[in-house]
């Protein structure tokens, strides 16, 4: 990590929780009590925007962070901050700050809507959903019930081919509502001496 911006932005946001960054979308996102509100991609930082602030975004003439996918671009809700703004520690930190609230925001009401279906949760797909009904567990209640190791374990004992120890990250990360890479290693170590018992 010897990038200058995101050292110095994780220290500046030192006073909105515990930074944390962990490499997303190409670049390093910037966490603050697990929720990620910040982006540093192509030396510039970017901070994630909801409905209000983008529009504050768009007045100050800010550009969204766009990536590649397969071939096709994809406009995320990350924008970078102009050096006049990131040259001023008490502007970064106020945009900073409007950031954290909405993506904090947005993130409880995503665990209030919570799907109904497996396959629907972050991390999984059809075919996990098949192989957790196999191993008897048929709805999101009894995944969350059941826990990850538990599923885990259930998945190893229906299923004929060997299982990666990355379908305990999805199931934990469906489970809490984020994607598996944002687990931190300490519960990884965790779940995998869970795992061993």
């Amino acid at each position: 990590m010897d990038k200058p911006i995101l050292k110095d932005s994780m220290r500046l946001f030192e006073q909105l929780g515990q930074i944390k960054s962990r490499s997303m979308f190409g670049g390093f996102g910037i966490f603050a009590d697990e929720t990620m509100f910040a982006l540093v991609v192509n030396d510039k930082l970017h901070v994630r925007a909801d409905a209000q602030l983008i529009k504050q975004c768009n007045a100050l003439s800010l550009e969204p962070y766009v990536y590649k996918k397969r071939g096709f671009p994809v406009v995320t809700k990350y924008f970078a901050l102009s050096d006049d703004i990131s040259s001023d520690n008490g502007k970064t930190l106020a945009l900073a700050r409007q950031a954290l609230i909405a993506a904090k925001e947005e993130k409880k009401v995503q665990s209030k809507a919570k799907p109904n279906r497996l396959k629907d949760l972050p991390n999984l797909r059809l075919a996990t959903e098949r192989m957790l009904k196999k191993a008897g567990i048929d709805d999101v209640e009894s995944l969350e019930e059941a826990g990850a190791v538990k599923a885990y374990k259930a998945i190893q004992s229906t299923h004929s081919a060997e299982v990666s120890v990355e379908l305990l990250w999805a199931l934990e990360g469906a489970i809490k509502g984020t994607h598996w890479s944002v687990i931190p290693q300490s519960r990884r170590q965790e779940l995998l001496n869970k795992l061993s018992n």
